[in-house]
């Protein structure tokens, strides 16, 4: 393998780090939307993605020379800007996953005010302390 081999191999890094970004800003906006389907498809392209970077940095690291251009500045100016990039894919998965747990929690409570309105007189908690109404009734004797 060639240095315009590894260059290639970082370019190609860079490239994915590009769409994985891209990927997490249409998931922000799918969950924001609650719209299942494009989060899901959403994250089957993160897989694949993050699986063909995990590709990419294998094929890097097993370069013969990679030592050698480990010291050479082009390599540790590449190594920074995908070290920047993939700093922002990490802040952007964390936005995501606050407002994901902020969803959560915001249908929660609304399931909380609707059990409450179903049936205020059944209205109990169950074992984990989760609001539940009790749905058995009086019953009936013949």
């Amino acid at each position: 393998m060639t240095d315009t081999e590894l260059k290639t191999l970082l370019t190609q890094q860079k490239e994915h780090l590009d769409v994985l970004l891209s990927l997490l800003r249409q998931e922000i906006s799918a969950i924001s939307n609650r719209n299942i389907a494009e989060l899901e498809s959403s994250s089957q392209a993160k897989v694949r993605c993050l699986e063909q970077l995990q590709s990419l940095d294998q094929q890097v690291a097993e370069h013969p020379a990679l030592p050698e251009y480990k010291e050479a500045e082009w390599f540790k100016h590449a190594v920074e800007l995908l070290g920047q990039q993939l700093d922002s894919c990490k802040q952007q998965n964390e936005v995501n996953r606050l407002a994901l747990e902020q969803s959560q929690i915001n249908l929660q409570q609304f399931k909380n005010e609707l059990l409450q309105l179903h049936g205020k007189s059944g209205l109990t908690y169950n074992r984990k302390g989760k609001p539940a109404v009790d749905s058995k009734g009086k019953g009936f004797k013949a």
